[in-house]
């Protein structure tokens, strides 16, 4: 008797851990989580040349040890890196007497002029996470001609291999968080719903350049059917 339920309890032990280990998905359709841009040029820390207020160590190491638990929950973790070349249209230093955050007009479009950020092999355009924790890292913002907010398109219409990535591995589900709220954070959350995704943006663990275009997108985000939440 004693011998039988030894094994009925290491049954239910095991069935237990395997449950602990599984991955969080619902049916056969998997949790991703999107990390956008936790890069060294867009944070106080690294005295990135477009630094986002509120991003310094404290911050990073924040998103870091929220992304090590997700993944260590079961969900896939991608990440987005802006990573453009030097002679790309939104930075000033392009454009002749031209100041950071002006506003031009490329091809009946209006471009916002940034500093330099994130140049390709630069060091600040290196992500500030362990790239071990990434399922895969989609660059954006590669084509000189356009800006790419969006983890999953560029201004031109370009697509990433974000969508592609996702849906091969049943992802149906997405958490998105990082830098900066107002912009790609918000482009990429909202992509990722157009393209029908279940999308949850993760507000304490964003930044954005400004309190009042980052209240905006978030009202924004709640009206094309985004949840946001402050904590996990």
């Amino acid at each position: 008797m004693r011998r039988a339920f030894f094994f009925v309890i290491a049954a239910f032990v095991c069935a237990t851990s395997l449950l602990i280990s599984a991955p969080i998905v619902f049916g056969k359709d998997a949790v991703g989580v999107i990390v956008v841009d936790v890069q060294g040029d867009f944070t106080k820390w690294k005295n990135g040349s477009l630094a986002v207020n509120g991003t310094d160590e404290a911050f990073v190491d924040k998103v870091k040890k929220a992304t090590e638990d997700l993944k260590k929950k079961g969900l896939l973790v991608f990440a987005t890196q802006d990573w453009h070349p030097k002679d790309h249209i939104s930075f000033c230093t392009n454009h002749e007497g031209k100041k950071p955050f002006e506003a031009i007009q490329v091809d009946g479009r209006t471009q916002v002029l940034w500093p330099a950020h994130c140049v390709q092999d630069s060091e600040n355009a290196k992500c500030l996470l362990d790239n071990s924790l990434f399922v895969a890292v989609v660059r954006k913002g590669q084509d000189k001609k356009f800006d790419s907010y969006s983890g999953f398109q560029d201004d031109g219409g370009k697509t990433t291999d974000m969508d592609a990535i996702l849906k091969k591995r049943g992802v149906k589900e997405l958490i998105v968080y990082g830098i900066a709220t107002d912009y790609c954070v918000k482009a990429t959350a909202i992509d990722a719903a157009k393209a029908g995704y279940k999308v949850t943006v993760i507000e304490g663990l964003c930044r954005g350049v400004a309190p009042e275009s980052t209240a905006k997108a978030l009202q924004e985000m709640k009206e094309k059917g985004i949840t946001i939440k402050q904590d996990l």
